[in-house]
């Protein structure tokens, strides 16, 4: 969110107005214009307000100034402004004007530049102040119309007079968050921050940024900051709650969903958050519904339109959203919008089997989210798999751990991301004595908290059994009666001589797929930079060799009754022989309900929760071959022995 400078006068105002004021009060305006629409003018085929609207908007922006409306808020105005004309049969040239001459009233002239300059921190002296206020104006209208790059620029100056300016620092770091450049956003969101710490549009925007980066604890303590300083904050209450959704923790996730709503209705954020929690729960005619309800409070959310193909597989007849989502682009979104409504499309020609489109569509996406990703370094991972095979060797492993625990509970289901764990991980809590945990993250933020020990040597027996402790504490939190629990982190076939070595009794499934058809699902699923791998077709088959060469080291040295491969396709070609195995090797008996695992109701906080509750298909099998023009980098992976 935009930080605009304020009177002090005025700052009790501004700690209650909200996202929700702007919304009502731009579809009120429009409401009040659109019976008069009909009789405007049309001169040299261009369509022209009537003087009198136009001395409505100038009463309007009048009124809306005391409240001093920041750039995010101004900006949701002006889409429920033009998304209500249009709504009402306003046409759509009309429509663009009324609102470009409202954000022009809503500007100001240079009286209000003036007065907005009181509030700057440690403003220049002189004419220099009114030089940084009128900047900071221009730079919000830039914003607001979309033009981000002449917005940076803006700021750019400002900064160029005023180095320790917060409001410029955040201002500046939400624009390079819709350029892309997420690198300098983060630098300039945490310069702001340390500037002024009452700043909760900068910890907004930093929250979501770091949560796109995959550090969810990191962003949920910026987030909390961001609701703290402004709790009638809807967006901020949205985005905590997205937040809280990745880590599994629906029960708070809704109830900031929930309260965002209460606060403002019609908020598009807030239903579509409601939306996603339905969609990881199963109840995907609910998910369409909510998500329906967002964009017709805000035509251009582009998350709530990029998820209606992750609610079924799409057909021709949906050519109605595939023009939604063109006209999203052609009217200018942010580049992480783009990015996830080029996922959609991907996904959408992907159903429908125009494949080369898909794959262009696919490839867009990737390209632009590589510039939030940290690149992937083939050096350090090479060298990390090389740590692995050293620190745990035959003898090692052979070798019984001072501190290990004796439990049997841990059930880890491991292998590359989108190679069939989410299904083996369906089919095992379908089991009465069994429950599912999801990806948790504690073998990798173990690993990574303590690399500097664990890449030397294994773990001693103090560390040992308080990693025990700690981590039987995380599955009972899942399930406090179960006598297994699941836990499907991919990633955490990494750290299997770690895990072995603490839970010796651990059971480990390691899922193997074909290498091309995994890879290129990789490729074609949004990961953010949790895998910024995955963005490249030549860095993801370099991860895969790696990745077999670590799998191949602990298929040798873990003893055989801990560890069992399922091949996908097998399991997809048996799945009663498979699934009858899969429970047998992880102690428990057989019950019938794991072959109906699509109709068990637990949240599935991965890409695939909608694929583990249909039943057991295999057109995902030989899938790259639609594809084998595009992906040279990853056909040498066919070399690869199981």
């Amino acid at each position: 969110m935009l930080i605009k400078l304020h009177y002090r006068t005025v700052i009790m105002i501004l700690n209650w107005f909200n996202v929700r004021e702007a919304v009502e009060f731009g579809a009120s305006l429009a409401e009040s214009l659109a019976p008069d629409s009909s009789g405007a003018t049309r001169r040299g085929g261009a369509t022209k307000a009537r003087p009198d609207v136009q001395k409505m908007l100038q009463q309007a922006a009048s009124e809306a100034a005391p409240l001093k409306l920041n750039v995010l808020k101004r900006a949701k105005l002006l889409e429920t402004f033009k998304s209500t004309l249009l709504a009402q049969g306003v046409a759509q040239g009309l429509a663009e004007e009324l609102t470009h001459l409202l954000l022009l009233q809503l500007s100001g002239g240079r009286k209000t530049l003036a007065r907005r300059s009181v509030m700057a921190p440690a403003p220049p002296a002189g004419g220099s102040s009114r030089r940084v206020a009128t900047l900071l104006a221009e730079a919000d209208a830039r914003f607001a119309e979309g033009r981000y790059a002449e917005a940076a620029a803006k700021l750019g100056e400002v900064l160029d007079i005023a180095p320790r300016h917060a409001v410029a620092h955040a201002n500046l770091g939400t624009t390079l968050c819709r350029l892309g450049r997420y690198r300098e956003a983060e630098q300039a969101l945490r310069r702001a921050i340390e500037l002024k710490g009452t700043c909760p549009g900068a910890h907004l925007t930093l929250g979501k940024l770091l949560r796109d980066k995959g550090e969810f604890w990191a962003a949920e303590t910026a987030l909390r900051r961001a609701v703290k300083q402004d709790p009638r904050d809807p967006q901020a209450l949205v985005e905590l709650g997205f937040t809280l959704s990745m880590q599994a923790r629906l029960g708070e996730a809704r109830v900031c969903a929930e309260k965002a709503l209460r606060l403002s209705p019609r908020d598009a954020g807030a239903l579509g958050a409601l939306g996603w929690l339905a969609l990881l729960e199963g109840r995907f005619d609910e998910a369409e519904q909510r998500y329906r309800a967002a964009l017709e409070a805000d035509p251009k959310q582009a998350t709530a339109r990029a998820a209606f193909v992750f609610l079924r597989r799409m057909t021709a007849a949906d050519q109605e959203w595939l023009d939604g989502v063109e006209r999203a682009l052609a009217d200018g979104v942010s580049v992480f919008e783009e990015a996830k409504l080029r996922f959609a499309m991907g996904k959408y020609f992907d159903d429908v089997g125009r494949f080369s489109r898909a794959f262009n569509e696919y490839k867009r996406a990737n390209e632009l989210q590589q510039g939030l990703a940290a690149r992937y370094d083939r050096i350090e991972r090479t060298k990390f798999v090389d740590d692995m095979m050293r620190v745990y060797s035959q003898d090692q492993v052979d070798r019984a751990a001072d501190g290990a625990s004796v439990s049997d509970m841990p059930v880890l289901v491991v292998g590359m991301m989108r190679s069939g764990t989410s299904l083996v991980e369906q089919i095992i809590a379908s089991h009465p004595d069994a429950a599912g945990a999801g990806e948790l993250e504690f073998w990798g933020l173990t690993a990574h908290k303590h690399q500097q020990t664990l890449r030397i040597a294994p773990p001693d027996a103090a560390m040992t059994r308080k990693l025990a402790d700690a981590y039987l504490k995380i599955l009972r939190q899942h399930s406090s009666d179960a006598l297994r629990v699941v836990d499907k982190a991919p990633f955490n076939s990494d750290h299997l001589g770690l895990i072995h070595t603490v839970f010796p009794k651990a059971r480990i499934l390691y899922l193997r797929r074909d290498p091309v058809d995994t890879c290129l699902s990789c490729y074609f699923q949004d990961f953010a930079n949790m895998a910024s791998f995955t963005m490249d077709l030549s860095d993801l088959a370099h991860y895969y060799r790696e990745h077999h060469r670590l799998i191949h080291h602990w298929r040798s040295v873990l003893p055989k009754e801990v560890f069992l491969e399922v091949p996908y396709a097998e399991l997809v070609a048996d799945q009663e022989g498979w699934s009858r195995r899969i429970i047998e090797f992880i102690g428990l008996p057989w019950d019938e309900h794991c072959l109906e695992f699509h109709k068990t109701e637990r949240a599935v906080i991965t890409a695939s929760h909608w694929q583990v509750r249909q039943k057991i298909y295999s057109s995902s099998v030989g899938r790259w071959k639609n594809y084998e023009k595009f992906i040279g980098p990853l056909l040498k992976l066919r070399d690869l022995s199981p």
